[in-house]
């Protein structure tokens, strides 16, 4: 796959995930990032790793290493504050955070002919791997609190 086309992939998840529908009667545009949320558990697990994808198309564009950890935040708080039931999905609605990505890509990818070495490539990696983590934690986190409210309830409620 060339440059051109991963990032027409790019444009097109972007575009997927955080507007592809407008909302009737109104320009508000929505995708189905927030929607992927409403699924318990695994919802915003699913839309961090389509959003990396963005992230590792940034890479293979020689995208500035600075500028790959600031779409790895965006994807991260997307996917921690995405994982409160409702005001997450409010949140990624908003937020939009794969948009946000692809304009930073766009804005910061190099010149053609210019690609990532072996230590961008390592860095990206071990940058996934820590967005992973956090999106798998912030998972676990919220199960485990909803089993701790779930069994403080008296048996009688």
């Amino acid at each position: 796959m060339g440059p051109s086309q991963a990032r027409e992939l790019a444009a097109t998840l972007a575009d997927l995930l955080d507007r592809r529908f407008r909302l009737p009667g109104t320009d508000v545009r929505v995708g189905i990032d927030p929607l992927l949320g409403l699924i318990p558990g695994a919802g915003d697990a699913i839309a961090g790793v389509l959003g990396s994808f963005i992230v590792y198309v940034a890479a293979a564009q020689g995208v500035p290493r600075i500028t790959l950890v600031r779409m790895a935040l965006n994807i991260a708080l997307n996917g921690l504050l995405g994982a409160i039931p409702v005001a997450g999905d409010l949140f990624s609605f908003w937020f939009k955070s794969n948009v946000r990505n692809l304009e930073l890509l766009e804005r910061h990818a190099p010149l053609a002919g210019q690609g990532p070495t072996a230590p961008d490539w390592g860095f990206v990696l071990g940058l996934l791997v820590v967005l992973a983590a956090l999106v798998a934690g912030s998972i676990a986190a919220l199960v485990w609190f909803v089993k701790l409210l779930w069994y403080a309830l008296p048996a009688g409620s």
